[in-house]
């Protein structure tokens, strides 16, 4: 898809920006890092903040793909915190030695893949809900879980990254 907006959908737009505002936060952040800083253990988390940002910008395109099992009515299923916590253990040993500018510019893609796939949902997909594994089952909407994982996560982790980090 195009960077163009969705003339058809104002929440995806509206969705997509939130996503791409918190993509530059972190970008522009972690820009400023020193060697050293990039090395730090990310506080309550353990994994280097190089880790994490990179572990960010690598999340976005299953975050969207599981939106979009939400938006075409069918559930998440077989994503529990366990499997969560398996995957990011073997990220943080796969990329511990991600550098500064390959973890950027994969963060900088990988958020305008994510908003350009956000802008392609219609209002009937973003209300669309099934249940999420990883929610106890809850049924939640396309839109809710945007929200809570691709959207937040930018955000979420720059705030434990600029508390390591002061």
């Amino acid at each position: 898809m195009s960077n163009s907006k969705n003339p058809l959908c104002k929440r995806s737009n509206e969705l997509a920006d939130r996503l791409l505002q918190g993509a530059s936060a972190l970008e522009k952040y972690a820009d400023t890092l020193s060697d050293a800083d990039w090395q730090k253990p990310v506080t309550g988390d353990g994994r280097t903040v190089g880790v994490v940002i990179h572990h960010v910008a690598s999340a976005y395109s299953v975050e969207i793909e599981l939106a979009k099992l939400l938006a075409s009515g069918q559930p998440i299923s077989d994503v529990t915190m366990d499997v969560v916590d398996k995957m990011n253990a073997e990220h943080a040993q796969k990329y511990a030695k991600i550098s500064k500018e390959d973890a950027i510019e994969l963060l900088r893609r990988n958020s305008k893949d994510a908003a350009d796939s956000i802008r392609a949902f219609t209002d009937a997909e973003l209300e669309r809900s099934a249940t999420v594994s990883l929610n106890a089952e809850a049924p939640l909407t396309a839109q809710f879980f945007i929200e809570d994982h691709a959207l937040r996560h930018s955000f979420h982790h720059l705030s434990r990254i600029k508390a390591t980090i002061a």
